[in-house]
């Protein structure tokens, strides 16, 4: 509920005829007083001449006369003005909704949100559909999305979850291919030994299907290269188990949503505009009763380093959520659980001063979910959000 105020136009003025009726209704009582005053006074004042304030040499009479025309006058105009807002247009102040004060908001509305796996079509500002394999400009001159890419994946590396975990390509060069559009080479390991990363790009406005990455992995084993690195902002539900083909690691770097604009923004490669997110580490328990309970234990993520892929602990993991009835479209929240190392219910007590029930809260924050019944698709979904603000989302089969 938005607090609103009227859009007054002259239109709105000029085709309002209860403004006519208004004046005219008042006339009747405007006239003799103002007839009146003027023989009073000895004066042969106009409407708009009537002065806003009576002279004290005037009789009582005289006063009495000046102070009731105002008085209509005055009432006239009110009844006109709100008759114009009254038939004007309403506008919703947006930014003022109603505020309901006994009421207090610990954080924003959860929002069921999906990546549909077709292709998206952009429209610009004139309704015009923007073609996204077209060319950008950067620098006055002609750069393609790729490119521009690939020149900030060069300058910025591909981030891990730790800091320390991050792999820093010593080149980055275009490579002739129908899905691998670069060959990138990094240092693995405590040898020092060099790795021949092939590299594909998502579209810039899309979502990436598992095919794409099939076929992305087949041509990097053909050519011979040692990993798959996909740059992508948005990959479907199919392609989060899929980590490998054959002899070839599959990483999935996330691409941030600020390379959208990469024509306006220096390429420092102070942020981290390229993240590998590694698949939940979950375990699926059935209880006695027949329903099913999840636990969490840590997101596995890859280390270049040692070329391992390691398991971290719950405390990385800001919220998990889980669709206990997965349509394998649209992910909805059905389950939400909220972790972390700090102590969130002390910082929760503070913000809303008051007493929380506790045993309440502690079944949200919680890396073991509460019970729920057996899914009728046969699949559950898990989606993971680490403290970086990263997602990961895993499907699971349940019978």
């Amino acid at each position: 509920m938005y607090d609103r105020v009227p859009h007054i136009t002259l239109k709105s003025i000029a085709n309002n005829t209860e403004i006519d009726t208004i004046w005219e209704s008042y006339q009747t009582k405007l006239e003799p007083l103002r007839e009146a005053l003027n023989k009073e006074l000895s004066k042969s004042w106009e409407e708009w001449e009537i002065p806003r304030e009576a002279e004290s040499k005037w009789s009582d009479k005289a006063k009495q006369l000046h102070g009731d025309w105002w008085k209509n006058r005055i009432a006239r105009q009110k009844e006109i003005d709100a008759s114009i807002a009254a038939k004007a247009d309403q506008e919703f102040l947006y930014d003022k909704p109603y505020e309901d004060k006994n009421t207090v908001r610990v954080a924003g509305p959860f929002t069921v949100e999906s990546l549909s796996p077709h292709r998206v079509l952009a429209v610009g500002e004139n309704d015009d559909l923007i073609d996204p394999d077209a060319k950008c400009d950067r620098d006055n001159g002609e750069i393609d999305f790729v490119n521009v890419i690939l020149e900030n994946l060069k300058t910025s590396g591909v981030q891990q979850a730790h800091k320390e975990d991050k792999i820093n390509f010593t080149s980055l060069v275009p490579f002739p291919s129908q899905y691998i559009c670069a060959e990138g080479r990094y240092i693995e390991g405590e040898n020092d030994k060099e790795k021949r990363a092939g590299i594909f790009i998502g579209s810039e406005f899309g979502t990436v299907s598992r095919p794409d990455l099939v076929a992305a992995a087949r041509e990097s084993g053909d050519i011979g290269f040692d990993v798959l690195i996909a740059c992508a902002f948005n990959y479907d539900a199919h392609s989060a188990e899929f980590n490998k083909l054959g002899r070839i690691p599959i990483l999935k770097a996330r691409m941030n949503a600020d390379l959208h604009m990469a024509n306006d923004l220096k390429n420092t490669g102070a942020g981290n505009l390229f993240v590998i997110f590694g698949e939940p580490d979950i375990d699926i328990n059935s209880l006695d009763d027949g329903n099913l309970q999840v636990k969490i234990h840590g997101v596995d993520v890859f280390h270049p380093q040692s070329g391992e892929v390691r398991s971290s602990n719950a405390d990385e993991i800001a919220c998990w959520f889980i669709d206990t009835d997965y349509n394998e479209e649209s992910f909805f929240v059905r389950h939400a659980y909220f972790l972390g190392a700090s102590d969130p219910y002390k910082s929760l007590k503070t913000t809303l001063k008051a007493e929380i029930d506790e045993e309440a809260w502690s079944s949200l924050y919680s890396d073991t979910s509460r019970p729920f019944a057996k899914p009728k698709s046969g699949r559950i979904a898990v989606k993971v959000i680490n403290h970086l603000g990263d997602e990961v989302m895993k499907v699971f089969s349940v019978g």
